[in-house]
């Protein structure tokens, strides 16, 4: 069951672009070792904007996660690669299809 999800969305300093890509490319095996995360996306919206989107089966796994490596990373390397504060959503699911689950 999916319940949960976190929108994020970072804007990349200027001239940093592919640097935002390669970080949020490297998160995957982070993310891959959490077992609350079901689903997670690293966008890209437009030159210079990105961002993530995933799901959880409940809060305690969205929580855990955003304590979890790539929350860590982020806030490290934030200052860094975005020109502003990431914005971070959380997000109630409503319907969802994955594979291999129904809602």
């Amino acid at each position: 069951m999916i319940n949960s999800a976190l929108s994020v969305v970072v804007h990349a300093e200027p001239g940093k672009e592919q640097d935002v890509a390669d970080f949020l490319r490297s998160a995957r095996p982070i993310v891959e070792q959490e077992e609350g995360t079901r689903a997670w996306f690293a966008l890209q919206f437009d030159e210079s904007t990105f961002g993530i989107f995933d799901v959880f089966p409940d809060d305690e796994a969205r929580q855990t996660h955003l304590s979890g490596g790539v929350g860590k990373a982020l806030a490290a390397q934030g200052a860094d690669l975005f020109s502003t504060e990431p914005s971070i959503q959380n997000v109630d699911v409503i319907a969802y299809k994955l594979p291999g689950e129904t809602a």
